[in-house]
């Protein structure tokens, strides 16, 4: 099923983000706006330190208007490859550095109306390095067992969508951390 651009144009042009409306035609042949979030792509990181506890951020999330317990993340600088983005964003947010990072999986965050795409990285052999956090960002750093993790994400005590996924998505490569 095709829909056919006829024309884009910016409406806002932001820091993070641009939003674009596009006018299509659908393929019954009558028009349509969508308004689209344009998004340079982003990480999240399943962080796990050498006692199998994984690292979650806390931070206070303004549309949401609470602190929510989240996955460290953050968005790719332009033309900034997503495993460079992930060694970075692990410090930035966690203070830690991994030694070892692995592509676990690929998503859209909402392709309704973005193009953000995200990368999954499972993050371990951690070892203390911070990095200075964004200006925006104050986080608090908590670390929770594997095992206690999923339950948490279960139980609907984890109600960040890119979490959630990303917990989803390492799920099969976390056998040896459920052991312990």
């Amino acid at each position: 099923m095709l829909f056919e651009l006829i024309k884009s144009e910016i409406i806002y042009p932001g820091r993070a983000f641009t939003i674009r409306r596009d006018h299509l035609r659908l393929p019954d042949g009558r028009t349509t706006k969508f308004d689209i979030v344009e998004h340079h792509g982003s990480v999240i990181l399943i962080p796990i330190d050498e006692k199998g506890n994984l690292l979650f951020v806390r931070q206070f999330r303004h549309a949401a208007s609470k602190d929510l317990l989240e996955l460290p993340a953050g968005t790719l600088d332009e033309g900034e490859a997503p495993e460079a983005c992930a060694r970075r964003e692990v410090r930035e947010e966690t203070g830690m550095a991994a030694d070892q990072i692995q592509l676990i999986g690929e998503f859209y965050l909402a392709p309704g109306y973005s193009t953000e795409y995200m990368y999954v990285y499972l993050a371990t052999s951690l070892r203390d390095d911070p990095l200075q956090a964004d200006a925006d960002e104050f986080l608090e750093v908590e670390t929770f067992p594997v095992a206690e993790a999923l339950k948490m994400a279960e139980r609907g005590e984890i109600p960040d969508a890119k979490s959630l996924a990303a917990l989803f998505l390492v799920r099969p490569h976390l056998e040896k951390y459920l052991k312990q």
